[in-house]
């Protein structure tokens, strides 16, 4: 059966989303002395750091106030030990390409270029135009829902899952922003934010998608099936926050409730006549194949557009797909209620 079909292939996937976090380069000896010697003479090649000065006390001497970072653009945190390991890394990058090797991976990223001290200016971009395209969804059903849309006599909608769609566009938003956060400037705080806010846009997106597939109306029901995924959830996230931020298993845990999100709809899509489940299959189809550039994660063309900017161009459409889905769904079902209470 092509459902069985579908199974396979998610739990391959699953399998497959494990990608390991080791970094070549920062084993690399050249690599490695190059930062001490930056760190003592404050220079990598012909470009030398001011930060990297420091008294006889060890304190680092900014110097006058005019050569000074401007307040605000010292929330890059750009610092001594951070500059000597990414003009170090360039310039080993640029010696190993001209003797013809491939890239290497960095503190477990690839080499990236900077933009005025935005650490991914594409992927801040593509995080940023997913944020819009995320806003513009959720305000479209807004206004489909409570103007568009016949109400009810209490003012309330039709659409037995407004408020659940409010939620998750609020969780998506909320994610977006801090991804774009996230890749402007690595740091701890800004990835505790991200994987954070990623892992509940994509828990909530699991509960979100059992109530639609079983169309749970009752409160009871809805209960029984969030309580305990908002509790696994909640665990993860205060595991990452205040014990170990390990990006690898969170990255573990959000494929496994991406995958199971993505079976629920598609088991649901092949057996549901809902005039608007090809939006579904489509989204479904197109989130599997964007999941393949976790896996085969690429080097970055022109120093600039690595795996993880093309997942976000992927989601751009896909964002498009589930929101149009969401008001066809919201039309739908509100058309139906209507007529049984006439």
């Amino acid at each position: 059966m092509a459902w069985c079909r579908w199974i396979l292939l998610f739990v391959s996937l699953s399998c497959l989303l494990c990608p390991l976090y080791a970094s070549e380069g920062d084993a690399d000896p050249v690599y490695r002395a190059c930062i001490e010697q930056c760190e003592k003479t404050g220079c990598v090649g012909g470009k030398c750091f001011q930060h990297c000065k420091f008294s006889s006390d060890g304190k680092p001497i900014d110097g006058p106030w005019y050569r000074q970072e401007p307040l605000y653009q010292k929330w890059k945190q750009w610092d001594c030990h951070s500059d000597c390991r990414y003009y170090c890394m360039l310039a080993r990058e640029e010696e190993r390409e001209k003797l013809g090797h491939k890239p290497l991976k960095y503190d477990g990223k690839w080499p990236l270029r900077r933009v005025y001290g935005i650490q991914e200016p594409v992927s801040v971009a593509l995080s940023a135009l997913n944020l819009a395209m995320q806003f513009h969804g959720w305000l479209s059903f807004f206004i489909l829902v409570y103007y568009k849309l016949p109400l009810r006599p209490n003012k309330r909608t039709y659409y037995e899952y407004t408020g659940l769609w409010h939620i998750y566009g609020i969780l998506a938003m909320n994610c977006w922003f801090w991804s774009a956060v996230f890749h402007s400037r690595d740091v701890e705080l800004t990835e505790k934010l991200d994987c954070s806010s990623f892992a509940a846009l994509i828990g909530f997106g699991l509960i979100l998608s059992i109530i639609r597939a079983f169309d749970m109306r009752d409160e009871a029901s809805r209960v029984m099936v969030s309580a305990p995924l908002i509790a696994f959830v909640t665990t993860h996230i205060l595991y990452l926050n205040f014990y170990a931020l390990d990006y690898g298993l969170n990255m573990k845990v959000c494929v496994a409730m991406g995958v199971a999100q993505l079976l629920i709809w598609a088991v649901w899509a092949n057996f549901s006549s809902h005039p608007s489940r090809w939006k579904l299959w489509l989204f479904v189809v197109g989130r599997s194949f964007a999941m393949l550039l976790a896996v085969y994660n690429f080097p970055p063309y022109w120093g600039f557009v690595d795996a993880h900017a093309l997942w976000n161009v992927a989601n751009i459409p896909l964002t498009y797909l589930c929101w149009g889905f969401v008001r066809e769904d919201a039309e739908f079902r509100t058309i139906t209620l209507l007529k049984k209470v006439k």
